[in-house]
């Protein structure tokens, strides 16, 4: 079991743990909202641009769980406010970088960077929290990622439009040194893993159990993600209605996952990882299959409140299973908690691949409507496999009728 120290661990750190991935986050997704800007000033394509996206998700997948591994011994809160001080620094070197190859050099740079942030900020939040409220911190981090979505990236984007790409990069390089300071200021000092071999490391890593939970939340994020990734023509086959009404449809999302990664923290908590992650897979399952099926029955001609319906309840379950498949992955892992949600992380860039690739390919042959029905299926394989893995491989062990009494 992973170690916690939350007796003297402050109010301060949820914040700063919070804020920490907000600002990775937004860095992440913002280059989307300014790929024309970029595009127009270096002279090159959109599609090339956009692989300053690529080559951050690749590199991050790839890096996470190596730096996790190489990073364990090392004291939580200078990784974590040490990492975001070089992050800041990277990010202005961007604002100032005199060419595409640059770019796509600092945007590898940059996601090793937060490849060795966010899985230790994840693993800090396990430790740090109360006996029984683990589910709530890692619904607490999980929205920094979730925010960002819906109001880092449309500021970011905002800001690129009025002042220009580079600006972006240093508002993020800005935020990034505050809360750089915060995390200094305010989180708790904790020591690295118990001294353990890389080896024994790696072995605890390549467990059953564990794996499973990484197809999880591949899955789970190429189903989900798909559905977000192409919800402009997805929204519009289902309605028949674009422009503006995208926007709202996307803000329906964001707000809804803000929510749901709250949710699913606390009902971790209240019902165990396990009880909790189905119920979130199951519900993003019939979400998405809702969508597929108003796609199906509406012919494009569905209402706007029930597409809007449908698209609230997929945002809640999409970004509500994250705390519960983080905890069970710490719940499994033990001391190798912070390699374990690496691994995770990892998964979730995975999924955004896989989501691309499949959606795309959907949306040429059937348009919006077809990726719902590609999404609805992944989503329908991802509920049977964790339902096995969940029985095959309990988080804890099962509870007493009394202590079911208790909680509820």
């Amino acid at each position: 079991m992973f170690t916690r120290q939350s007796g003297a661990a402050g109010t301060g750190w949820p914040v700063c743990l919070l804020l920490a991935t907000f600002v990775i986050g937004t860095d992440d997704f913002v280059i989307a909202g300014v790929l024309p800007e970029i595009a127009a000033e270096q002279g090159i394509s959109e599609a090339a641009a956009g692989q300053l996206v690529t080559v951050f998700s690749i590199t991050y997948a790839l890096a996470a769980p190596v730096i996790a591994v190489a990073t364990a011994r090392w004291p939580r809160k200078a990784l974590v406010a040490g990492g975001l001080t070089v992050f800041a620094l990277v990010n202005l070197v961007t604002a100032v970088a005199p060419g595409y190859p640059a770019l796509i050099a600092l945007r590898v740079l940059a996601a090793l960077v937060a490849a060795s942030i966010t899985p230790a900020v994840f693993g800090m939040a396990g430790r740090l929290a109360a006996p029984g409220r683990v589910g709530w911190a890692m619904g607490v981090v999980s929205a920094g990622l979730t925010v960002s979505l819906f109001l880092g990236v449309p500021i970011g984007s905002l800001l690129g439009t009025w002042f220009g790409w580079r600006s972006t990069f240093v508002a993020v390089a800005l935020l990034a040194v505050l809360v750089a300071a915060a995390s200094a200021a305010l989180l708790p000092s904790l020591p690295g893993a118990p001294q353990t071999g890389v080896r024994r490391r790696l072995r605890t890593l390549t467990r059953p159990a564990l794996l499973t939970c990484v197809l999880g939340t591949a899955m789970g994020a190429s189903g989900g993600l798909l559905t977000y990734t192409y919800i402009g023509p997805i929204s519009h086959d289902l309605s028949g209605r674009g422009g503006w009404m995208l926007a709202v449809f996307i803000g329906v999302v964001g707000a809804a996952g803000a929510v749901g990664t709250f949710a699913g923290g606390r009902l971790t908590d209240r019902w165990g990882a396990d009880r909790a992650l189905l119920s979130a897979f199951a519900l993003l399952a019939a979400a998405i299959a809702a969508l597929a099926g108003i796609g199906l029955a509406g012919q494009g001609a569905a209402p706007v409140w029930l597409v809007a319906a449908a698209l609230a309840v997929y945002g809640f379950a999409g970004w509500g299973f994250s705390p519960p498949m983080n905890t069970r992955a710490l719940l499994l892992a033990g001391d190798a908690g912070t390699e374990a949600v690496a691994l995770n992380t990892s998964a979730l860039y995975v999924g955004v691949s896989v989501a691309g690739a499949v959606g795309g390919g959907a949306v040429a042959l059937y348009g919006g409507t077809g990726a719902a029905v590609a999404a609805a299926a992944i989503a329908a394989v991802t509920l049977g496999v964790m339902a096995a893995s969940v029985r095959r491989f309990p988080s804890a062990p099962a509870r007493t009728a009394a202590e079911e009494a208790a909680a509820g």
